[in-house]
């Protein structure tokens, strides 16, 4: 289906439905809570162990970003199988929720071993506990993110339940980043504290909101398949529609934050030289986007969620292109980077996975099919490629021009780093924005096609 054929056929659809029931605070809290261990894992991951192992083990740049590369592209074909298996699956303790409880401990023994490894860790130490974490966190994102969905029909309550996940992750990666300050001290080069510290952080509140979110948030919903899901999700794929449309915006938009933020340790350490601001940078970068939050859905309520994420990754762009000229004595400047970056990723956080909430239903419309958990196995595949490329490519590129994370840089190599952490996010975010152009789900058609829908499920479930 072309991807502008949704706004048309919704014309004549009648009157929007009334708006649904707002989600219980009780519900959103236990979900949310789900988001804090995995946030606070994951930053860890994909910030500090990276240049730890760089630091410890001997190996490369190349070899450890080949390492998380072909982690990442493992993990990319365990999302589409989960989904389908989530969606496939009729246990009675929730279709959804019992993905979430049986990956909690893979992903506490994973964090434990990745993050604290032994003096003789090599390549295949590495590359089997970053497989090991991927595919545990997929078992428990995957279904969460579709279980999310699930909660709600209403375009704009999706955004308050994408929005108290973000909470809960932001607070997550805050906390996290508060553990690394203190144990850090001021030797900030010294990591494995650090990473010790957030092990039991994440291993506590994991068990913590496990229990919680099993308990308290409802897990009832149905699913309509194909007859072959996975041959379907190639043909979603590989037509235009509006799914394939945010998908390939979304990816864009997600190797422009994940390049910066896989050589952030580095750039603030060697070009900025303070690299004991490092925790402050971080901290006042996610507080101002957890603060933001609010304001992007509230933005997005007004001026619709598609328009107000664009205007986010243009204001990321105006912000960093001003980084390939900061140097040493120049953090002051770069705070008001941190700042302004920080707001435009609460947009980041909370719109895209809110939009592609609505794209269900109009992929129910269009055929038939019900398949949330489909979806966001794409969606989390698109996420993790999106990392995996940032470290395939910044990583050997730094090695290429002579950068080094331990010995002294010539000032050409400080160069290239501070390129390659600005001028990529401004090109792939720019090229989301330029995808994002006329994408036809607004609000008013997103309530048109419930509309047809409930019409639909009447005429096949007369009373």
């Amino acid at each position: 289906m072309n991807p502008h054929s949704v706004e048309s056929e919704s014309k004549s659809a009648g009157p929007a439905i009334a708006p649904t029931a707002t989600v219980p605070t009780s519900t959103l809290l236990a979900y949310g809570s789900l988001a804090f261990p995995l946030a606070a894992a994951f930053i860890a991951l994909q910030v500090i162990v990276p240049t730890f192992y760089a630091q410890t083990t001997g190996l490369s740049l190349t070899a450890i970003g080949g390492i998380l590369l072909v982690a990442r592209l493992f993990d990319m074909i365990t999302d589409p199988l989960v989904g389908y298996w989530s969606d496939q699956n009729q246990n009675r303790f929730g279709r959804r929720k019992v993905f979430v409880v049986v990956a909690a401990p893979l992903i506490g023994v994973s964090v434990w071993f990745l993050f604290n490894p032994p003096a003789t860790a090599a390549t295949a130490y590495l590359l089997w506990w970053t497989i090991a974490i991927y595919v545990a966190g997929t078992l428990a994102i995957v279904p969460a993110s579709a279980w999310a969905a699930e909660l709600s029909p209403d375009y704009n309550q999706r955004s308050r339940v994408t929005g108290y996940r973000v909470a809960f992750g932001l607070s997550g990666t805050l906390i996290a980043l508060v553990v690394s300050a203190i144990f850090a001290g001021d030797n900030s080069a010294e990591l494995a504290p650090t990473l010790t510290a957030i092990t039991w952080l994440v291993l506590l509140t994991l068990l913590i909101s496990t229990a919680w979110a099993a308990f308290v948030v409802p897990d009832k919903s149905q699913t309509k398949l194909p007859t072959n899901s996975l041959a379907s999700a190639w043909t979603l794929i590989k037509t235009p529609n509006p799914f394939r449309q945010l998908l390939v915006s979304f990816l864009l938009n997600a190797v422009g934050n994940a390049i910066p933020g896989t050589l952030f340790l580095l750039y603030v350490t060697h070009v900025l030289g303070v690299a004991d601001l490092v925790g402050v940078f971080l901290f006042v970068y996610f507080v101002i986007a957890a603060a933001a939050v609010p304001v992007w859905v509230a933005l997005s309520k007004r001026f619709g969620k598609h328009q107000t994420w664009s205007v986010a990754m243009i204001i990321a762009c105006a912000s960093f292109v001003w980084v390939p000229f900061l140097g040493p004595d120049t953090a002051m400047l770069f705070y008001v980077i941190v700042i302004a970056t920080g707001f435009a990723m609460g947009a980041d956080l909370v719109l895209p996975s809110a939009i592609n909430a609505d794209v269900i239903e109009w992929d129910a419309l269009n055929s038939g099919y019900n398949r949330p958990g489909l979806f966001f196995a794409l969606w989390g595949t698109a996420a993790k490629l999106s990392y995996a490329l940032a470290v395939g490519i910044a990583f050997p590129l730094l090695d290429l021009v002579g950068f080094s994370a331990t010995e002294p840089n010539s000032d050409s190599s400080l160069m290239w780093l501070s390129v390659l952490y600005g001028a990529p996010c401004i090109a792939f975010k720019l090229a989301a924005v330029w995808s994002m152009r006329n994408y036809p789900i607004t609000e008013k058609v997103h309530a048109d096609i419930r509309q047809q829908l409930a019409k639909r499920d009447e005429a096949e479930n007369p009373q």
